[in-house]
């Protein structure tokens, strides 16, 4: 094939196209479970044979800004995170902000084992740490052959 027929290189134009199409999608999660970019606060899940875990990523908050509570199998973190320049300084003028401010809420869906009335949370260093113990038919086990 010539570049009469065409008038331009085909293979420029499929590689322009292709990152057209990238940088347009590069906003939506790649799959179902991925968070949207800059959720506030950052969050780890995991599990063990005994419980799921969850690490929320919070820091400058104190144990009191923060909520977590569980309901029909999703657990919220939700609160707010107050501005470090308040009154203080009210001739203040901000250039750039890159901090969150502002309230906040996280919504984790649970897995079906998971047993409402095991929580446990834990905020220290500017991390939540919940660990949500999983009913014990849910536990994995060993099976003897016989």
């Amino acid at each position: 094939m010539t570049d009469a027929f065409f008038g331009t290189d085909l293979f420029s134009d499929f590689d322009r196209l292709q990152r057209q199409m990238a940088s347009l999608l590069s906003g939506f999660p790649s799959s179902i479970r991925a968070g949207r970019s800059g959720a506030f606060p950052a969050i780890n899940i995991g599990a063990t044979d005994d419980s799921i875990e969850i690490v929320a990523f919070a820091p400058g908050l104190k144990q009191d800004d923060i909520e977590v509570t569980i309901d029909r199998g999703l657990l919220t973190i939700s609160g707010e995170r107050r501005p470090l320049w308040q009154d203080d300084m009210p001739e203040s003028r901000h250039y750039a902000q890159e901090r969150f401010v502002g309230a906040f809420r996280r919504v984790i869906e649970l897995p079906e084992g998971a047993d409402p009335g095991k929580v446990q949370a834990r905020y220290a260093n500017g991390c939540l740490s919940v660990s949500v113990g999983k009913r014990q038919a849910s536990r994995p086990r060993a099976i003897t052959v016989q």
